[in-house]
Parts: structure tokens; sequence; C-alpha cells
């Protein structure tokens, strides 16, 4: 069953619902997250147009069907939803906590064991490669490389109080994240 949010032209749907409605073939299903996410895993029968290239025109809009967006923790989806709306859409679907609600429920997900791994670990690995440089740095050639370990903490948490990562929409350019 859709729970209408504040904006009445976005609504929630449950994991159940969704099965329900993939069960029925009556959803438009949309994974907004990046290439590599998508390839790792995504619920199967998902149409992926990441957010960070994001074109309305790119949804299908199949006569019948629901579109129904979704993407990790519905953070993404929300900002796509706003973008569909911008662009004159009237009735958009959300998946109700996203791949992390479906997983959950225990519903079924197509993985890849071949896929890149997930961009938020290519992000701690990238972030805690230079905190350990900047602190080695600092401690043996000069102080003033412990700034570089200042710097990626204060990112780190910016991304946490914003919701949104520079160094994660970086790496998700990167050649080996865009194949699908």
């Amino acid at each position: 069953m859709a729970k209408e949010k504040s904006n009445q032209q976005i609504k929630e749907i449950a994991p159940f619902t969704l099965q329900e409605w993939l069960d029925r073939d009556i959803v438009a299903l949309v994974d907004v997250r990046e290439p590599s996410e998508y390839i790792g895993e995504h619920i199967p029968g998902a149409k992926r147009v990441s957010l960070s290239n994001f074109d309305p025109a790119k949804i299908p809009q199949e006569q019948g069907k629901n579109l129904v967006l979704y993407c990790r923790s519905q953070n993404r989806s929300q900002q796509a939803a706003k973008q569909l709306l911008a662009a004159g859409w009237t009735e958009i679907y959300e998946l109700q906590g996203g791949l992390n609600a479906w997983k959950s429920a225990n519903y079924p997900v197509k993985i890849n064991k071949n896929a890149p791994i997930s961009l938020m670990r290519q992000v701690q690995i990238v972030a805690g490669s230079l905190v350990v440089t900047g602190t080695i740095l600092g401690a043996f050639i000069s102080p003033w490389f412990l700034i570089l370990s200042g710097f990626v903490g204060s990112g780190l948490v910016f991304a946490g109080v914003s919701n949104t990562c520079a160094m994660a929409m970086l790496l998700a350019k990167l050649p080996y994240n865009q194949r699908v």
C-alpha cells in the first residue's frame, strides 16, 4: 500500500507492495545508483538510470505501469523523484528504505560476484590510505603533512552530516565504475 509523503505526488511503497507489483507486471522499476553498484547487485527487472547523470527523458514511461525508483537507502531516489516532478511527472513511487529494506525483507536480488567492489568500500580504502599517508609523512617528514589527514577527516564528517560524498562522486566517474 502506498503511503503518501509530504509531497502528494511522491509516494512510498513497502517492499511487500513492490513484490506484488512485480508479480503482477505493473511496475517500471528504476535503480538510480551508479553502474558499479548496480552491477554488484540489483532487484531483478530493474533498469539503471544513475543519479549522477540523471535525465528524466531516459525514464521508461510504460502505459499501465507504476514508476518505482530505488537506491541503497532512499536518499538518491528522493533526489531523482524531485527531478521527475520538476520535469512534469505526476505520480512517482519510491521503495521505502531502498535496496537495504528490500534485502532485509528477504526478496530476491541479482548478485554479480565478479563486480568491482562497492563505491563505499572504495571510499573507505582511498580515505583510509590518505589518512595513513598523511600521518606517516607528518611523523617522519614534516608536520605539515598532517593537514592531509585533517582534510580527509573533515571531508568524512561533512559526508556523514550532509549524506553526500564528494569522493564517492569522483570515484563513480572512474572507467571501471562505469562498465555495465
